[in-house]
C-alpha cells in the first residue's frame, strides 16, 4: 500500500499577524512602482546593451553557419570524389554491373 504524504498543519492566526495587511500592501505597490517605470535613460541603456548582445549572437551565427557550408561542400565534393572514384574502378575492371 502507498504512503500517503501527511497533510501540513495549518497557518494559525498567530503566524498571520505578524505583518500588519496595509503596510505589506503599500510595500508592494512602492515596490511594484518602482519596477513598472524605469527612468527612460536606465531602459535606453538596457536596450541598447540587449541590441548589442543579439548582434553578437547574430555575427557568431553567421559564422558557425559559414563554416557550416564550406563543411558541407568539402563533404560534397569528397563524396562525388569517390563516386567517381567507384565508376572509374568500375570501367577499367571491365566489370559492367554499376
Amino acid at each position: 500500500m502507498a504512503n500517503r504524504p501527511r497533510p501540513q498543519p495549518k497557518k494559525t492566526a498567530a503566524t498571520a499577524a505578524v505583518a500588519p495587511p496595509a503596510a505589506t500592501a503599500a510595500a508592494k505597490r512602492k515596490a511594484d512602482s518602482a519596477d513598472a517605470a524605469p527612468s527612460p535613460a536606465a531602459r535606453i541603456s538596457r536596450l541598447e546593451a540587449e541590441r548589442d548582445r543579439l548582434a553578437a549572437e547574430l555575427a557568431a551565427a553567421k559564422a558557425q553557419i559559414a563554416t557550416l557550408e564550406t563543411a558541407r561542400d568539402q563533404v560534397l565534393n569528397r563524396i562525388d570524389w569517390v563516386i567517381d572514384s567507384l565508376h572509374s574502378l568500375s570501367r577499367d575492371s571491365g566489370d559492367s554491373g554499376c
